[in-house]
């Protein structure tokens, strides 16, 4: 017995540890259930509204000094004043958010119960007959459920949902009432296959909603979202509760404004993400489509936050010279460097294996190393390493060179072109591959980045040069290493490329284009793309069109997305094994559900092969003996290659199958339909893994279920998992199989010694399988160190993004305050406060004319002060009078400007009567250089007696500077991370010297901004018109211009995702305009619920 299986005897498992806790809860929601169960179906709904006006009743005084609060920051009081208000708002509103939870967690037994009775009033009840509300009336105008008899509702227990009509017929478990406290707690919900997490969702969902904060229901693609607002939202509505999905509706859009002012909003977490940048972009706060990020339940959690969060999503827009690129000229060279290796390649092994045969192994066993650290996936290589003794070598070699910091290595590395480190998903070019590609070029340094520090430093020594012949020569020094760096990086990409990813594994070309597909789903990723000119090097391999170039305009990656929200839960049927990721990162305990019945699927130990043509003639064989038992088999591979090889082979034998994999996507609905039939053979890529449900029929359960069989150990468990989950559903019968061989790429890379010395001192033949648990014991340990390597990419590709989310922050907040005008007084105090200080910092020493004449260039202003004063006070207080004087100026600027402008405005006004409250008045603002215009709402300006002009061009103002500012940072990021990568060759770690610089680069950005907005803001006028000129009418408040931008995910290691759906389309109940209006009003449909329409 081991000290774990002692610990565990002795303390219990985490599993029993967490049920231990959460009984509790459950005995209290299984005795308000017996209580509430018998209430009639209106007092069942009166309940629900008593629970939503306790937690009104609890915050309350809160969220009323809130909107005090926000009144008050609407008045002219002194800044410090809004500066402190501001404070005492931002606290509040965590009190509200603890008080809320609180509260939640009282009533959690009642709400729990009322939505178990409500799920079993719709499955025994055809029709719910209730008291009509207003909020029924108007649901009736729009949805097929719900009509009105007179006074009442009538609540249907059918309808539409993705595009099938359905007939409620579920009522939550007991483990499914526990996966709902776990969901409600802010913790990860592991829940077998078919335990029905979708109907679990419904507990806290509907709990949450009750405080009106909004819930988001977060999935992997649009059909989920679609057909779950459908299939879940009649339950919801039947209480009064709102429930839209964004994905029905076009971004930017009144509609999706709406989906998200609900109680309960479902959609895609890439749509989530998106709307999320696109209101960093708003000019307007009525442009603003999001509110709170309160609570959000992730569906499918792992594929969400940990495979789709390596992926940042983009809004990007054209660039100049975005299709200036260099990856068709130098294809030739690459194309020229990768045959030569391969060349190479082949004569080293063919020269180790007769040193070898000759008993010669210490020569041999280094070029055989060679030739692997060359071109470690050519297939006679990896055919040659599974030969006895062979794999043993290898490893001896490498251990010697591995060892004293990799000393010895050039010994092995310098003959090659190019050295490839499959584990880190690396290519090196070697001085010798330099050279062969610079062979026929005028400069040999012309692929060879130059010493910029030294090359710097030789400037400097030459005295004879002027200071301006100085500079002249470090900008060419500068701009020498921008082209190379640029070239060098054109060429490192696309010998990756070329090198380590191949054509119907990593990728497809469809319709002319280069489509990624999906490791752990086999999917095509529609509109996906690589990041860092790997997708336009790829483009360029297969000669296909090399898209241009992009410039980002807005970025976020899903990780700091949802870290954004108050209370973050998740489901899914894999998490246990990425527990520890979900900690690190996003503070989520796993939690694993027990099932509603035992599992009754068997899961038969992996069956270990030498070779790959042993293991597909076993796996055939095995198809056979299966069918002719009258079983469903589900062959599961990790890529399109092996999927189309087995179905040749099983065509060969006569066996009619179906074939699923990223080419034949569209079919997917309809060949997992049929996959559970008697005898039906289907093989799949690992998109038959995820958010798929095979039902079985008696006659197949009672032939022993359906059959999994796995032909190679994917790189991560948790696929494994998703695959043997699609057997053994709701205590179904079923097996599960894995037949693996020694030339797998997990076992290649991260295959135990002990099973390679194992076939060899057995002597095993290629037709003969191993099978122990301690060897598929060993197989999940190679799966473990392969996860520890994929996150620690993961966290580090966060920790980049965790420097631009700082700065994000910053710039956001900065942006919503001048959008939404509370604070924007408190913004501008603080930027002069800023700049003040800067001023003083950079003007130490000046005599007082000379800072007098600074002060004036860069702000336009005089001191404030005297010779005398500045003689004899310090940095500080000179700061703060210059601060004072600042902002006299401001105010007595503002000031003019409101006297000035004020009485054209009333003269407006009084010209068009009948303007809507809503109107604004666009007015040109100048500082003397530039003009930028304001929107201006003319009904607010005369209420607040021009106040509202002076905020309303220091929004205006703050916000243009901000994006101008914030789009040259971005792109200044882009190059940065990308010449960052540079410092290994002078070994630092390229993390480090990002950060450094990064700080450096985000810090100029600042004062630049700062400067700009102070400057512009103390010289601002308004040029108004000859009088004899006509005046400018109202005009409606403008949208922000999305047409050039678009949405994108940049792969930065390995892609997760879902394409668009094709699911019917479901249109809304359709009433004719002069039809009575289905609310029971007795009015015309036009005149009532279609007045908008």
């Amino acid at each position: 017995m081991s000290f774990t299986d002692v610990f565990k005897k002795i303390f219990g498992t985490k599993a029993d540890r967490d049920m231990k806790q959460l009984r509790p809860m459950l005995n209290k929601v299984l005795e308000a259930y017996g209580n509430i169960d018998k209430l009639s179906d209106d007092q069942l709904r009166e309940k629900c509204t008593e629970l939503k006006k306790r937690i009104q009743d609890a915050i309350a005084a809160d969220e009323s000094r809130i909107a005090g609060i926000k009144e008050e920051l609407e008045t002219d009081i002194p800044l410090n004043r809004k500066e402190e208000l501001a404070t005492e708002s931002d606290k509040l509103v965590k009190k509200v958010d603890q008080t809320i939870e609180d509260v939640l967690e009282e009533i959690l037994p009642e709400a729990f119960a009322i939505m178990k009775s409500t799920a079993r009033r719709f499955k025994e009840n055809p029709v719910i007959r209730v008291k009509a509300t207003q909020f029924d009336r108007d649901l009736s105008a729009t949805k097929d459920f719900v009509s009105i008899d007179g006074d009442y509702a009538l609540w249907n227990n059918h309808w539409v949902a993705g595009g099938n009509e359905i007939t409620w017929d579920m009522v939550h478990y007991d483990v499914q009432l526990i996966g709902g406290i776990v969901l409600h707690q802010g913790k990860i919900a592991e829940m077998a296959t078919g335990e029905g997490k979708t109907l679990v969702a419904t507990l806290p969902v509907f709990l949450n909603a009750l405080a009106g904060k909004g819930v988001h229901v977060v999935t992997v693609n649009d059909y989920l979202s679609k057909r779950d607002s459908e299939w879940m939202g009649p339950l919801y509505m039947f209480h009064g509760l709102s429930v839209d999905c964004i994905d029905k509706h076009e971004p930017n859009s009144e509609a999706r404004k709406k989906a998200y002012a609900c109680n309960i909003t479902f959609g895609t977490n890439n749509e989530f993400g998106f709307d999320y940048l696109r209101d960093n972009m708003a000019v307007s706060m009525d442009d603003l489509v999001q509110r709170k990020h309160h609570f959000a339940i992730v569906d499918e959690v792992d594929s969400v936050l940990i495979d789709d969060a390596r992926t940042p999503l983009i809004i990007s827009g054209p660039v100049p010279k975005g299709e200036d690129q260099q990856f068709v000229e130098f294809k030739p060279l690459v194309e020229r460097l990768y045959s030569s290796q391969k060349a190479l390649v082949t004569s080293l092994l063919n020269d180790a294996r007769k040193l070898i045969s000759e008993g010669n192994e210490k020569d041999g066993g280094v070029l055989l190393y060679r030739a692997y650290k060359g071109y470690p996936k050519y297939k006679p290589l990896i055919k040659f390493l599974s030969e006895p003794g062979m794999k043993q070598l290898l490893q001896k070699v490498e251990n010697y060179y591995m060892q004293d910091n990799e000393r010895e290595m050039p010994f092995i590395t310098d003959e090659l072109y190019f050295v490839i480190n499959e584990k880190q998903h690396s290519v090196d070019m070697t001085d010798k591959g330099r050279d062969l590609i610079t062979g026929n070029l005028s400069d040999p340094n012309f692929f060879v980045l130059p010493d910029v520090g030294a090359a710097m430093a030789e400037v400097q020594k030459e005295l004879e040069l002027t200071a301006e012949e100085k500079k002249v020569k470090k900008d060419g020094i500068l701009s020498d290493f921008a082209v190379k760096s640029e070239r060098v990086h054109t060429v490192n990409q696309l010998l990756k490329a070329y090198t380590m990813f191949d054509k119907d594994v990593e990728y497809v070309v469809a319709d002319g284009k280069i489509k990624i597909v999906d490791e752990q789903t086999g999917r095509i990723l529609e509109g996906r793309r690589y990041s860092d000119g790997l997708h336009q090097a790829i483009e360029a391999k297969e000669s296909v069109k090399v898209e241009a170039a992009t410039q980002t305009f807005a970025t976020i990656t899903l990780q700091n997305y949802f870290r954004m929200y108050h209370k973050l839960s998740g489901m899914t049927g894999t998490a246990e094994t990425e527990a520890g990721e979900f900690w690190s990162i996003y503070k989520l305990d796993v939690v694993v559900i027990p099932t509603n019945r035992p599992i009754a699927r068997f899961d038969n130990n992996d069956l270990i092969y030498k070779t790959k043509k042993a293991k597909y003639e076993a796996v055939i064989q095995k198809v056979v003996e299966l069918v002719k038992e009258g079983r469903p088999v589900l062959v599961g591979t990790t890529d399109v290659e092996t999927s189309e090889l087995l179905s040749r082979m099983l065509r060969l034998r006569g066996i009619p199958h179906q074939v699923l994999n990223a080419k034949q996507h569209a079919r997917e609905a309809d060949v997992v339909a049929h996959a559970g039939q008697k005898g039906t053979v289907t093989i799949a890529t690992n998109m038959a893994g995820r958010g798929t449900d095979i039902k079985l029929s008696d006659e197949v359960k009672a032939a022993g279920g359906l059959a999994i069989i796995g032909t190679e150990r994917h790189d991560s468990r948790r696929v494994d998992r998703q695959l043997r989950g699609r057997s053994g559903r709701q205590g179904d019968p079923g097996s599960s199989v894995f037949y693996v061989s020694l030339e797998d790429k997990l076992m290649r890379l991260f295959g135990s010694e002990k099973i390679a010395s194992v076939v060899d001192r057995m002597g095993m033949e290629e037709d003969e399988a191993l099978e122990a648990k301690m060897l598929s014991n060993s197989i999940e340990r190679a799966q473990k160190k392969v996860e520890e390597n994929n996150f620690g990419i993961r966290k580090r590709l966060l920790e980049y993004d965790d420097v631009m989310n700082s700065q994000r922050e910053v710039i956001y907040t900065k942006r919503r305050n001048a959008l939404s005008g509370e604070r924007v007084e408190i913004d501008v105090m603080n930027m002069m406060q800023d700049i003040a200080q800067i001023v003083v910092e950079k003007s130490e020493g000046m005599p007082y004319d000379e800072f007098a004449e600074y002060v004036m260039g860069a702000l336009s202003i005089d001191l404030g002060f005297d010779e005398a004063f500045y003689a004899k006070a310090g940095d500080k207080a000179v700061a703060e009078k210059l601060l004072e004087n600042m902002l006299e100026t401001y105010r007595r600027r503002m000031d003019t400007i409101v006297q000035r402008t004020l009485p054209v405005i009333k003269d407006i006004c009084e010209k068009n009567a009948a303007m809507p409250d809503d109107a604004v008045l666009r007015i040109p603002v100048s500082d003397g250089r530039k003009v930028y215009p304001v929107m201006l709402n003319i009904k607010k300006t005369l209420d607040s007696e021009g106040r509202e002009l002076a905020r309303a061009i220091s929004k205006s103002i703050t916000l243009y500077r901000i994006d101008d500012c914030w789009k040259e940072h971005l792109r200044e990021m882009d190059d940065l991370k990308q010449s960052v990568q540079n410092a290994t060759y002078e070994q630092k770690d390229p993390l480090l010297v990002y950060k450094f610089e990064s700080f450096n680069l985000f810090s100029q950005m600042l004062e630049d901004l700062n400067k700009d907005v102070v400057s512009f803001l103390l010289r601002a006028f308004i040029p108004l018109r000859d009088a004899s000129q006509p005046t400018q009418a109202p005009v409606q408040p403008r949208k922000p211009d999305m047409s050039q931008m678009n949405t994108s995910r940049s792969d930065m290691v390995t892609n997760s995702g879902e394409p668009r759906s094709k699911m019917p389309v479901h249109v809304d109940k359709q009433v004719g305009r002069n039809d009575p209006c289905p609310c029971g009003s007795g009015k015309k449909f036009k005149n009532c619920h279609g007045k908008n329409q």
